[in-house]
């Protein structure tokens, strides 16, 4: 089997090395040569090869020399020496440099064709082991959870724009988990080992706003008897997360805006300029676009701080998700608490999937944590009827009423009924129609398979 794109360069001032062994791997492996170091160092920057075989003895600069200028190019390239009997000095020293193996001379073909695969082989792990860390790390440092379309499109969005400098505007509803995903960006990017901070510029008054993000000079204010850095200094080199961004005081907008274009600013009382390196990421839950009508929010600083939109859909237009958030929450406040609740019931998560969440993750967070620390689903009933009840009283229209002039909610039950009718037979119809494959038939219903599984255990459905 010929490895066309495995490339290897042989180094060695004896012609019948790379003669041998192209006759012995020819057909199995790309092979060039160089009769000394300078040509081979000349060769490595244009063949790019995947591999180096490299004499220790030759004329001129010697195997050592060339093995370290090696290493200065290309430090992840592998080389393997060949040596002479008689040098193991010079072995234990390449070995020290960097050399992956070594082959001693006369040597068999086979027995360097064994000495190439095992080398390639830890290579191809090694590779395998940093994308397996990396698809590791992604998924730790999302820390979001969820596999709807939505969800998947924002990671997709993360991983592109992490390590660039673009400024990011989050949307979204309180809730949603906008520092959640700031803080993902932020992990992500090669800032990620340095600060992270976060303001909320709704919960700052407007007096203090400018002092917290910028700094004071000393005697720059009543009580201000130091000086202070301001909370961009801090996060220098690091990522900022500017919260609730449309509630920032317009005065301040202009100031802020300076720091975006020319990554400078001054301190409050001061005079001097302030450099600083920071990436700003920014939130908020308000329409922008309507403060800008209203002259409440500077047009220039929308266009600069959305370089890059990332709009988080509510819970109750993502309910294919809530399951997977119960089952971590459950799990994360078990261990937090040292519980063992062990799990809602079928008509326990049936009700919060029928639920609006206004308060989204965040409510859903802390129902389930009451219900895990008190151990009693029961709290749902409870907790959803009053969070809804304000919110519907003035949105649903009466109840009918019976001959006893009494409500009737058995309409509502009916409707919702026919309502999981129509769900069940639709679902049985799809999966009937794709010989019951369930990843496809989820991909045509246009819900996560997790969650078309519930629902096949949920409904009874069976083949």
């Amino acid at each position: 089997m010929r490895h066309q794109s495995t490339n290897i360069l042989i180094i060695d001032d004896d012609p019948k090395v790379p003669w041998i062994l192209s006759e012995g791997l020819g057909e199995s492996y790309s092979i060039t040569s160089a009769r000394d170091g300078d040509e081979g160092l000349q060769m490595l920057s244009r063949e790019k090869p995947d591999l180096v075989l490299l004499d220790i003895k030759m004329p001129g600069k010697s195997g050592i020399e060339v093995l370290e200028k090696i290493k200065q190019m290309d430090n992840g390239l592998d080389v393997i020496m060949l040596s002479g009997h008689g040098e193991t000095q010079n072995i234990v020293k390449s070995i020290q440099k960097g050399a992956s193996e070594f082959i001693n001379k006369p040597f068999d073909v086979k027995e360097v064709e064994i000495h190439i695969q095992n080398v390639l082989e830890k290579k191809r792990l090694k590779r395998e082991l940093q994308e397996a860390r990396k698809e590791l790390e992604k998924s730790h440092t999302h820390n979001f959870i969820g596999d709807s379309q939505g969800i998947l499109d924002i990671r997709t969005i993360i991983e592109q724009i992490a390590e660039s400098e673009l400024t990011v505007l989050i949307r979204g509803e309180s809730g949603t988990g906008k520092e959640i995903i700031s803080r993902s960006i932020h992990n992500l990017s090669d800032r990620k080992s340095q600060p992270f901070i976060k303001v909320n510029c709704a919960a700052i008054p407007r007096d203090l706003l400018e002092a917290e993000l910028f700094g004071y000079e000393k005697g720059a204010f009543t009580g201000a008897h130091k000086t202070k850095p301001g909370r961009f200094e801090t996060a220098n080199k690091g990522t900022m997360f500017l919260d609730e961004i449309g509630d920032m005081p317009l005065e301040l907008q202009s100031k802020l805006l300076q720091v975006m274009e020319q990554r400078e600013f001054v301190r409050v009382g001061g005079i001097q300029n302030i450099k600083v390196d920071v990436r700003i990421v920014c939130a908020t839950n308000q329409d922008l676009e309507g403060l800008i009508n209203k002259g409440e929010f500077r047009q220039d600083l929308f266009y600069r701080m959305n370089e890059v939109t990332i709009n988080i859909p509510p819970l109750r237009g993502r309910r294919e998700d809530i399951p997977l958030l119960v089952e971590h929450f459950v799990v994360k406040y078990n261990e937090h608490y040292k519980k063992e609740f062990p799990g809602l019931s079928t008509d326990g998560m049936r009700k919060l999937m029928e639920y609006e969440w206004p308060g989204n993750v965040r409510q859903l967070e802390n129902l389930i944590k009451q219900i895990v620390v008190r151990n009693d689903e029961s709290i749902i009933d409870n907790s959803l009827t009053s969070t809804a009840t304000a919110e519907s009283r003035a949105e649903l229209p009466p109840m009918p009423l019976n001959d006893d002039g009494q409500r009737d909610y058995s309409l509502k039950k009916r409707v919702s009924q026919v309502i999981e009718q129509e769900e069940k037979t639709l679902i049985r119809e799809v999966l009937n129609k794709t010989n019951w494959n369930r990843r496809k038939a989820a991909e045509i219903l246009d819900i996560s398979y997790r969650s078309l599984l519930y629902k096949i255990k949920d409904y009874a459905i069976t083949n």
